[in-house]
């Protein structure tokens, strides 16, 4: 895969626009086809202007033959608009395209029978004519009428992938006609894919991308100026857009403004991409995209929930409002949202609450009125107890806007939008705002901080006949169990959240039948893991660091502490510790597939691993990241990624282990420096073993790593390669380099991989190893990239990737943890 400025042919492979056809020109016709008339394969149709072109063609790496729309004088790259029979195809060039009474569009195989045709119309002329426009828009038409009201059947009323000028996307409520763009199924097949876009008729307009019927992302609706979550889409030079809607339709629509060719399309992984053409480079080049980041993904933070990409938690809940199901949010399920503190009362009175610097919420259930204020807007919501919410309808002309739009029933989907973000005003419960003025206020004054003052009287009570109580029930498992070093005086803001269970040793020698080997699952760096049975029957992994290990009080006081509050999907939960005697345990939920390294790199094992379930595990690896990086209570840097840390459950699931090396971060931290490395040889990133130096661009380095090893089942050591002694990153490095990724792919997944998901992930893991740790994209733009299909960077090259030693500054130590 490669950037815009690369061969025609990478190009193609990427989009599924660019394709060559495989028949040449033999003979081509005027713009119009007459009903004496018709279009073989290997003839075509060329508009008027000379801008677009009709004929037969076939996609990239497929023998079926289309009738399709392209560029013709202008775009060098063959770039298919339109396509008719994208569900019937041609399965040879015997087609046939032409005109019949009383007005159809029709294209015939070698046996003559129709197998695509214009749609019916309930006009009929004598004199029907198919017609290809400068705009490329084919037509059916009278021949002696040249009113586009008129048309019997226009193709932009049809699109396939590609939004192009002059068409108007969105609902005719006379006649029932819904225009709206559908991706194609396959780089081979045009037949219509998963994912549309269209403009979305109810409530106020919006255009939105849909899985089927499941909605994934919505622009936001339209205010005047532009979509409200759509902030590339703003006055430009290029093009000028609009919404239009009144009692006969609704729909979204652009023109050009320059000579500039421009298109939208959607690509069948769901993604709004906005080209346009550059003559000097002779290549496509992308205006802007959508979805864009995690934050695009349609409800995720649930009802009344925020999404906010700048914030270390990605979901947060409004002001005055906390999440339905707390512990579910605090483990990064925010599909539930958020409730308000203190419910509506509309008989007592309400109040409005501004938000400002907002993605405004889903439109679906909202009306409008462009006629009144801001103001009045106020009065008609505040009337309606089902009101929630309202905000400006138009703010084209800038100030507080005119128009109001109106919500009712839960607000979903607001995310923040600092540079382009609107206010809405939220409904919310007068007694959030009683005021304190007056004699009135004093009283509540007086009695609040009366009954604050008996509450911490109270609780301070009750705490101290808990421990008291503890004491005597659970003497061995109480804080005085725990030695000084494992929680001295410099963690002592840590020992009130150290909630963990804390399990006795005879507990744990009863449970692993006394560290039996028959009991044993493996060796880590810092001891060995056993399998477990407590006794009420749940299987446990239990990591028993052995005396010499190289973990230490705080590598094990890191790990208890800082695991204790992370939990996640694709995260190992740990269940509790063990410190008793000379002994340092810890407890964790039992993985029943042990780790990755035990499938991709055996021979055997590793045909159980698929493609599919290859790239499931490297996104869950790379959700689990995200969520130390950025979605986690505290910013953790692992330092130690790498294949045998990563466990699967019983559904091949992964979760991250082992947190002994992990470092956490306060506030807007990102980086700092050690004189002691901890890793594993092969995983861990140019500036962290050379200098010390790790931030959250180290855990990248390693999580690309894993991506290739995973892919190619090959682990990242040296080996020789036509003369050279490179090791895997050199390997698929040089085959990028090359174009021949494919061939870094392992055998047993060739034959069930997706090629173009495949090329994009080992070209995320490329960027991911890049040798500079700022031209490394982060976590969240990597879980991105590899779920959507949008224009990657051209990869540089990546670190240590020759045979070589590596060099540590005199002052540091470093400790290897090799995989087992």
């Amino acid at each position: 895969m490669r950037s815009m400025k690369k061969s025609v042919e990478g190009f193609s492979l990427l989009f599924l626009l660019g394709i060559l056809c495989l028949t040449p020109k033999i003979a081509s016709v005027t713009d119009t086809l007459a009903l004496t008339q018709s279009i073989k394969d290997g003839e075509t149709m060329i508009s008027a202007g000379g801008s677009f072109e009709l004929g037969f063609f076939s996609p990239s790496q497929s023998t079926n033959r289309y009738v399709g729309i392209w560029y013709y004088n202008d775009v060098s790259i063959q770039t298919v608009v339109w396509v008719a029979n994208r569900e019937v195809p041609l399965v040879n060039t015997s087609g046939v395209l032409e005109v019949i009474k009383p007005g159809l569009l029709v294209l015939r195989n070698g046996n003559n029978d129709i197998i695509w045709s214009s749609s019916n119309s309930s006009i009929s002329v004598q004199n029907p004519v198919a017609q290809l426009l400068d705009t490329g828009n084919l037509v059916v038409k009278d021949a002696t009428d040249d009113k586009p009201e008129t048309f019997l059947w226009q193709s932009f009323h049809h699109p396939t992938d590609t939004f192009l000028p002059g068409m108007k996307l969105g609902r005719n409520f006379v006649t029932g006609l819904e225009v709206h763009v559908s991706a194609w199924k396959s780089y081979e097949d045009p037949a219509p894919g998963q994912y549309t876009y269209s403009c979305d008729p109810s409530g106020y307009p919006q255009n939105s991308v849909k899985k089927g019927s499941v909605l994934q992302y919505r622009t936001g609706p339209w205010n005047g100026q532009g979509f409200s979550g759509v902030r590339g889409l703003r006055k430009n030079p290029i093009f000028s857009y609009e919404v239009v809607l009144n009692s006969q339709e609704v729909y979204y629509s652009y023109k050009l403004l320059s000579s500039t060719i421009t298109r939208f399309t959607l690509s069948q992984s769901g993604v709004g991409q906005r080209w346009t053409w550059d003559n000097v480079t002779q290549s496509w080049t992308l205006y802007l995209s959508a979805p864009t980041d995690n934050c695009d993904s349609y409800g995720l933070c649930g009802a009344y929930g925020v999404c906010d990409v700048g914030n270390s938690a990605t979901c947060g809940c409004l002001d005055k409002f906390e999440p339905k199901y707390p512990e579910r949010w605090a483990e990064g399920y925010w599909s539930s949202g958020c409730n308000r503190k203190i419910q509506l009362d509309c008989h007592k009175g309400d109040v409005f609450v501004k938000y400002s610097g907002f993605k405004l919420p889903d439109t679906h259930n909202s009306s409008y009125d462009r006629n009144i204020s801001l103001e009045e807007c106020r009065t008609v919501c505040l009337e309606n107890c089902f009101c929630t919410a309202y905000s400006s309808l138009d703010i084209s002309n800038g100030g507080s806007g005119s128009g109001c739009l109106l919500w009712f029933g839960d607000l979903i989907d607001l995310r923040v939008i600092n540079d382009a973000g609107q206010d809405i005003y939220i409904r919310m419960a007068s007694s959030e705002f009683v005021s304190l003025n007056g004699s009135n206020g004093k009283k509540r004054v007086f009695v609040i901080s009366l009954s604050l003052s008996l509450g911490v009287v109270l609780l301070a009570f009750s705490f101290i006949l808990f421990l008291q109580i503890r004491k005597k029930r659970y003497p061995k498992l109480g804080k005085r169990e725990i030695p000084g070093h494992i929680l001295d005086r410099d963690h002592t803001n840590h020992e009130k959240d150290f909630e963990l269970p804390l399990f006795e040793l005879s507990t744990i020698i009863k449970a692993t039948n006394n560290f039996s080997d028959g009991n044993e699952l493996g060796q880590g760096g810092f001891g060995l893991v056993y399998k477990g049975l407590l006794e009420e029957g749940q299987e446990v992994a239990i990591k028993r660091l052995s005396k010499t290990s190289a973990q230490g009080p705080d590598e094990f006081k890191t790990e208890v502490i800082c695991i204790a509050k992370l939990q996640h999907r694709n995260l190992v939960r740990l269940l509790g510790c063990c410190i008793e005697e000379a002994e340092k345990i810890l407890i964790y939920e039992y993985m029943a597939n042990k780790s990755l390294d035990l499938f991709i790199f055996d021979r055997e094992n590793s045909k159980v691993l698929d493609w599919p379930k290859r790239f499931s595990i490297i996104q869950g690896i790379g959700r689990g990241i995200l969520y130390l990086h950025q979605d986690s209570r505290l910013r953790i840097i692992h330092r130690d990624i790498k294949a045998s840390n990563i466990l699967l459950d019983a559904d091949m699931n992964p979760k991250i282990s082992d947190f002994g090396t992990a470092r956490s971060f306060g506030g807007n931290e990102t980086e700092a420096n050690t004189c002691r490395i901890v890793g594993t040889h092969g995983y861990m990133s140019p500036e962290y073993a050379g200098d010390g130096l790790f931030s959250v661009k180290s855990d990248v380095y390693s999580f690309g790593v894993l991506v290739l090893e995973t892919i190619s089942g090959k682990r990242n050591r040296p080996f020789l390669h036509q003369g050279c002694h490179l090791n895997l990153l050199g390997h698929a490095w040089k085959l990028y380099k090359e174009g021949r990724e494919l061939e870094l792919v392992n055998s047993h997944i060739v034959n069930s991989c997706h090629p173009l998901e495949v090329l994009r992930s080992i070209h995320v893991g490329l960027l991911c190893v890049q040798q500079c740790p700022d031209d490394r994209p982060d976590m969240s733009t990597v879980i991105f990239m590899l779920g959507n299909e949008v224009v990657l960077p051209e990869a540089k090259q990546p670190g240590f990737f020759l045979e070589s030693n590596i060099v540590v500054n005199a002052e540091m130590s470093i400790t290897l943890l090799e995989a087992r």
